[in-house]
């Protein structure tokens, strides 16, 4: 019992510390390892010798199932221990009371191989649904079945820092139709008919009904017929018909590959961003990216995998409408690039300070640099040298921060109001004398 008391005076000591002496704090961060994932990306940006095996995601956040790790002081601490130590003065009263003190993002970096499952989430009230009917049945949490593993919900927006190909919502049934014209199995007539009703969300309907219920006992014929006859079209397939077949062959007899061709296509340059709300289904079929999403780990899919499947409750979460490509166009602000679809629990923000250094957004938020190296200069504190895969918490006390040097951050942050609208850095005389001399971007 003493040894244990021991221990817990000691955990409290190094977040008393942590928490007290610093506001800025490096991370040391979870890689997820699943088979899609790329055996040289993730260890090219942080660094590290390539172990052969897939690295799919890099994670920085507070989530309880991988939180990221405080690496000042003489013990690591979960960076969900350190909010929850004190969480206003981590998140910000209004950011505490607003998200259930919470740190309401995730910030990921992806590393696609391979392609994803298709999937959605669910929305806020779904999520709440769903997870206390699987509480109040004794489902496990970590049970390969369950579909809900916490109340909440998962918007996404991903940005692309290479070339990144992706399925993204629903296009129209016609486009579809079009795809499946002069086939000739069973299934893809059905579809055809299908596609053709009048209201564009209740063909959609329709069509992924019939692809997710198809029965057991024939599905992997009806699917290989349909996808062996598109192969077969004499004519050069475009991008999109090529992605289906390249699933088909990956999975064979799953329809999922099929009802790839309900789906937008998508192939992003670098720079450019989607936003995936509730109930839009999507697939990552390759490239490099980062993602910020709201902080929960709840994914229905629809196929393309070997985990669990529940059409049932994929299709009652789905949103059937037909949709433009939920581009995020950025901002140009204070030499940032911002980020920010409609929603309250993040926004995304791109920093590349040259010649001039530039402010961040105020925290609670995480920076990760890509590229270079910086340092990130904050009230009262040490300058903070940051280089290439490494990242840093800034929490709300940490104020304004100006980054310098010659390098490329990413951070995510909660929507705070647009930098324009923060306060004046240089009114507050806790500043330092050498931070205004860096001559940043629009300095106020």
């Amino acid at each position: 019992m003493a040894a244990t008391a021991s221990r817990w005076t000691e955990f409290e000591g190094a977040l008393f510390r942590l928490t007290e002496g610093l506001t800025m704090w490096r991370l040391a961060n979870h890689v997820r390892r699943y088979a899609w994932g790329s055996t040289t990306e993730i260890p090219r940006l942080l660094g590290t010798e390539p172990d052969g095996q897939p690295q799919a995601e890099l994670w920085l956040g507070a989530h309880p199932s991988a939180p990221s790790r405080i690496a000042d002081g003489a013990i690591p601490v979960g960076l969900d221990a350190a909010i929850a130590a004190d969480p206003v003065a981590t998140l910000g009263s209004d950011i505490a009371e607003n998200f259930e003190e919470r740190l309401p993002f995730l910030l990921k970096f992806l590393a696609v191989d391979q392609p994803l499952s298709l999937q959605a989430h669910p929305s806020k009230e779904r999520a709440r649904a769903g997870f206390a009917a699987e509480e109040a049945a004794g489902v496990p949490v970590d049970a390969p079945h369950r579909n809900y593993r916490d109340a909440n919900h998962k918007p996404e927006l991903v940005l692309a820092l290479g070339e990144f190909e992706a399925l993204c919502g629903f296009r129209s049934p016609s486009a579809a139709a079009a795809d499946l014209a002069g086939l000739a199995s069973p299934l893809a007539r059905a579809l055809r008919a299908d596609l053709s009703a009048t209201d564009p969300s209740e063909a959609l309907r329709s069509a992924m009904t019939r692809l997710l219920t198809l029965p057991a006992d024939d599905r992997a014929a009806l699917v290989t017929e349909t996808t062996a006859e598109l192969a077969g079209r004499a004519a050069p397939l475009h991008r999109h018909l090529r992605a289906v077949l390249d699933l088909a062959e990956r999975y064979p007899g799953d329809p999922g590959a099929v009802a790839a061709l309900l789906l937008n296509h998508v192939v992003l340059r670098p720079g450019q961003a989607l936003f995936l709300p509730a109930g839009n289904v999507h697939a990552y079929l390759g490239g490099v990216a980062v993602e910020v999403m709201a902080t929960s780990d709840n994914v229905l899919r629809a196929g393309l995998t070997t985990k669990h499947v529940d059409p049932e409750e994929l299709l009652r979460v789905l949103d059937y409408t037909v949709l433009p490509v939920p581009y995020v166009e950025p901002v140009v602000r204070d030499g940032l690039l911002e980020y920010r679809p409609e929603i309250d629990d993040f926004a995304l923000v791109v920093a590349e300070p040259g010649d001039k250094a530039v402010w961040l957004p105020e925290g609670p938020a995480i920076a990760l640099v890509l590229d270079g190296s910086v340092e990130l200069h904050a009230p009262s504190e040490e300058i903070l040298a940051l280089s290439r895969g490494e990242s840093v918490f800034l929490s709300a006390e940490t104020g304004s921060v100006l980054v310098s040097g010659r390098g490329r951050v990413v951070v995510a942050t909660v929507a705070h109001p647009p930098t324009a609208a923060r306060s004046t850095p240089r009114d507050d005389n806790r500043w330092p004398a050498v931070h205004p001399a860096l001559d940043p971007v629009n300095p106020r």
